[in-house]
């Protein structure tokens, strides 16, 4: 079974324990102190990670693309005036970076984040993030994935809007540079999606088609969804996190609050050591649960020494310590040593 070294904390493997990314991204709103929070946040409901996004207002969006966004209509998804003045507000600086970075080791939890081009990824390489994060929007971009792969350093590959072909393509990309460390997260780039849409047993053939870690990116409302990969083997968890889904930005109203990732992060690692494996065995606590919980044969009445035991002199009840019922023809047609009395267990040293 395939093997990626994430970090000094955790060792990826598919139907291991999941590792969890608490994807901020924007959320933190270009707000310093609340990106602080949202990380001590994470940390304590159990996320492995945070995860941020790193682009500048020029290294992500074409001109033409400002242009066609210059005022976001509605209140749904609380967006605030041109997409570049978002897009400028919610970017961090290079010392913001760092920032956070340093924060995050003190704080003992693992930082990353998704570089939107090459110069962010050299950053982020400085930073000595424990992987890259590649977005499911660049999956095809093979020049980006050829010269990340190249800083030879652990990648996760969303995979959202592909087909088989373009991810065999960019697992073949990062091979050929040189970099085989890499995880595939199943992911549908739909915020949220339709139940019907999530496909979750994409995760198998994921991990039958590619001999690597498979994971889940996920873009649910709730939990379940996360907890149900983690049933089929999901190596890692990414799931967006905010400490208030009313708050304005992109993401916040698909993203879990403090309470939410904490189920995900303690249930899905109960859900991987609960799932064990396809041998059946009993624990020593089972065994010893049989004394108390199976039954042993009884007389249902009064019978004198000698008696020949027959089917209607016997039945069964707790605990189990003595003759189990299933041995019961052991028992029939032999003869009784002592007197016994209904309700009598009976033991091998009543019998001739």
């Amino acid at each position: 079974m395939k093997k990626i070294q994430i970090d000094s904390r955790k060792e990826i493997m598919n139907y291991g324990e999941p590792y969890i990314i608490a994807e901020i991204g924007a959320n933190h709103n270009g707000d310093m102190e609340l990106a602080k929070k949202m990380i001590l946040s994470a940390k304590k409901a159990g996320a492995d990670c945070v995860k941020f996004q790193s682009w500048t207002p020029t290294s992500l969006i074409s001109k033409e693309e400002y242009e066609n966004n210059r005022v976001y209509t509605g209140s749904k998804k609380k967006h605030f005036g041109s997409l570049k003045e978002m897009v400028k507000k919610y970017a961090l600086t290079e010392s913001q970076h760092k920032e956070l970075k340093e924060f995050c080791d003190e704080n003992e939890i693992s930082f990353a984040s998704t570089p939107f081009s090459y110069e962010e990824a050299k950053l982020l390489n400085k930073l000595d993030v424990p992987f890259f994060k590649i977005a499911s929007m660049d999956i095809n971009y093979i020049d980006f994935l050829k010269k990340v792969a190249a800083l030879n350093k652990p990648m996760i590959l969303s995979t959202g809007m592909a087909t088989l072909a373009e991810i065999e393509k960019a697992v073949q990309t990062c091979v050929e540079a040189g970099n085989n460390q890499i995880v595939l997260l199943h992911c549908i780039s739909i915020y949220p999606p339709e139940y019907e849409d999530i496909h979750l047993n994409n995760i198998k053939m994921l991990q039958t088609a590619f001999d690597l870690p498979i994971g889940f990116s996920d873009h649910t409302i709730g939990t379940a969804i996360p907890l149900a990969s983690a049933t089929l083997g999901a190596c890692v968890i990414e799931k967006h996190f905010t400490l208030d889904k009313d708050l304005p930005g992109w993401d916040h109203e698909v993203s879990a609050n403090p309470e939410e990732l904490e189920v995900i992060c303690t249930g899905s690692k109960n859900i991987s050591r609960s799932l064990g494996n396809y041998q059946r065995t009993v624990s020593e606590a089972e065994e010893n649960k049989k004394l108390k919980f199976r039954r042993s044969l009884v007389v249902k009445k009064d019978l004198k020494k000698g008696h020949v035991l027959k089917q209607e002199d016997l039945t069964a009840k707790r605990p189990g310590t003595f003759i189990p019922p299933n041995e019961i023809n052991y028992v029939l047609g032999r003869s009784l040593k002592n007197d016994l009395t209904a309700d009598d267990i009976l033991k091998w040293e009543n019998l001739n």
